[in-house]
């Protein structure tokens, strides 16, 4: 009888991404249950004083305390940087706690960081308001033109962030390019890949060193949990990125890492649904008198559109348009709107609509909304499962109200 261990699937590096994501970074308990177990404890025990002492030394393996890592939290970390290709991972509390660390875990007073302007309000927030609160210098280019990132390059640049696809626009970073100015000067490049999903979008095989996420966007999928996720190089995750964790604590709940876990396994089947039915809502509403511009990356009006197809394997699940008439026709259709809901959020399995102007990034002043194209009209409509067909008939008849 053969060993089981001589089949090549025993090596998880040899399994394709479907099946990594439903039995990566399993580790079971003595009584051998198929679910992962959620472990609630907060702390551990330890058979000697000598193991207590050589465990807080790292000199033995083993687990301290939940705020540092868990084993509920470690199967969560393991399958997603199998699924990203990371070499090592720490999930946090929120996607916010997730930036947050590792922008700070870069970067020290008398540093400065250089981000493309075009952001989620949070994490322009992070970039542009507290990080000079501690010293650190920022700036904030046009992030469609690697050339704006080369010439705001200074001798104390460390960081240089982007979100790509951008938050609520849609434009593009090119990955590749900006990395490679990043690394010319010693940076760290840190992307945030929310929208693409690690199912469309591999910024670390593009150069990228640290990537971040909101877990409670596609890989909850469900409204259910929030949390974060950072992924990248052993040496930077298992250093300052878990160093700022471990001392500061934005750590997740063992339990909101159990549901982002059971997430994961149904992340690639739920992402090309939602993505099919984008593409297809994203050419419905080109084609449509009353809707004034459409911003998808797989749509070839989309200006990026070669970048996108580059970069990324398909144009993701968010679609960002303007029916004609500004603010008033933007309420008017997402308030007619039957199946499709108003919400703030993203990435669920119901579509969400939302008015970024005065939600997402109504903190901004006009200025600042102009300079990132976010305009009294446009609307973010974030993807979800229902029928194509029906959402495509509520949305026809909600620009019939316009």
């Amino acid at each position: 009888m053969s060993d089981k261990t001589s089949n090549p699937l025993f090596d998880p590096k040899r399994r394709k991404a479907q099946t990594m994501l439903v039995h990566g970074g399993m580790e079971r308990s003595q009584h051998g249950e198929t679910s992962e177990a959620i472990f609630f404890n907060s702390g551990f025990v330890y058979p000697t004083s000598g193991g207590a002492e050589a465990r807080f030394k790292g000199e033995e393996p083993g687990h301290i305390y939940s705020r540092f890592s868990n084993p509920t939290v470690e199967m969560f970390q393991q399958r997603a940087a199998l699924l990203e290709g990371a070499e090592a991972a720490r999930a946090t509390a929120t996607g916010m706690a997730a930036v947050t660390t590792a922008v700070m875990s870069q970067l020290r007073a008398g540093d400065h960081v250089v981000a493309a302007r075009a952001l989620f309000g949070g994490c322009r927030f992070v970039i542009e308001t507290y990080m000079p609160r501690w010293g650190v210098e920022s700036s904030l280019v046009d992030g469609r033109d690697p050339e704006n990132f080369a010439r705001a390059m200074k001798p104390n640049t460390k960081v240089v962030f982007v979100e790509t696809p951008t938050n609520p626009t849609l434009e593009l970073v090119d990955i590749k390019a900006v990395a490679e100015i990043a690394h010319a000067h010693g940076a760290v490049l840190i992307v945030d890949n929310v929208f693409a999903t690690p199912v469309w979008q591999k910024p670390l095989e593009l150069g990228a060193d640290l990537v971040t996420y909101s877990a409670t966007k596609h890989i909850d999928g469900q409204g259910r949990a929030m949390g974060g996720l950072i992924l990248g190089r052993k040496e930077l995750i298992e250093a300052d990125v878990h160093t700022i964790i471990r001392q500061t604590g934005p750590s997740i709940s063992p339990f909101n890492a159990w549901v982002l876990l059971k997430g994961l396994e149904t992340l690639p089947l739920r992402v090309k649904a939602m993505t099919e039915s984008a593409a297809k809502i994203a050419d419905f509403l080109a084609d449509h008198p009353k809707v004034d511009s459409i911003s998808y990356p797989f749509h070839p009006s989309h200006p990026q559109y070669e970048l996108a197809k580059r970069q990324m394997g398909a144009g993701s699940t968010l679609v960002a348009f303007t029916p004609k008439g500004s603010k008033q026709a933007a309420f008017a259709l997402a308030d007619a709107l039957a199946v499709i809901a108003i919400s703030n959020n993203l990435g669920d399995a119901k579509s969400i609509i939302s008015h970024p102007a005065t939600t997402t990034h109504q903190r901004f002043t006009p200025e600042e909304k102009i300079e990132m194209d976010i305009t009294d009209g446009l609307l973010r409509l974030s993807v979800g499962l229902e029928d194509a067909d029906d959402l495509i008939a509520d949305l026809s008849f909600a620009l019939e109200q316009v």
